[in-house]
């Protein structure tokens, strides 16, 4: 056997071994996401947000403040009354519900925080069930910010708010989503 065929030989039992280079679909991936031996990205932890809650999506043909090109995406998130889990301030006790909206601009930057704040949902991390100040337990709002009016000036869950998109995207960076 002269020395190409060899070589050719070994070069088919690595693949045979596993000990070739990774699939294409692999290579691409690692392209990607970065090298296999890379730090892996961390694991999304649930949050204690009341299972039953729902999230549907309405575009409008509307401009928020500030974005004044683009139509509307309201988020629609209802919770109905219901009995608290080991998750919650007072397990077995009664909590009151919640029906809001959120609002983003529909382009690419407004949709891609709709998918990033979907995964949030799905994760239980959007909303959370406290005790208010009079005693009362309900749903509420957890630390990711949701804009809950289109319009109002200055006030936090307002528009205008420039740097909104930009900074929910970091939040929800932090908790393992983007």
């Amino acid at each position: 056997m002269g020395s190409a065929q060899s070589k050719d030989k070994m070069h088919c039992n690595r693949y045979l071994n596993g000990d070739g280079p990774p699939p294409l679909a692999e290579q691409v991936q690692s392209s990607i996401n970065g090298p296999r031996n890379s730090k892996k990205r961390s694991k999304i932890v649930d949050g204690n947000q009341p299972s039953d809650g729902q999230m549907t999506m309405t575009v409008h043909r509307r401009s928020v403040p500030g974005y004044p090109k683009s139509d509307t995406i309201q988020i629609d998130f209802v919770f109905e009354d219901g009995t608290q889990t080991e998750k919650h301030p007072n397990p077995g006790q009664m909590y009151c519900g919640l029906h809001t909206q959120a609002y983003l601009p529909q382009n690419s930057e407004g949709r891609k925080v709709y998918e990033l704040l979907k995964v949030a949902f799905d994760h239980k991390l959007l909303f959370t069930v406290t005790t208010t100040n009079t005693g009362e337990e309900g749903v509420t709002f957890s630390d990711i910010p949701l804009k809950t009016m289109e319009s109002g000036g200055a006030k936090s869950d307002c528009y205008p708010d420039p740097n909104y998109l930009k900074t929910v995207k970091k939040i929800l960076k932090s908790k393992g989503i983007d």
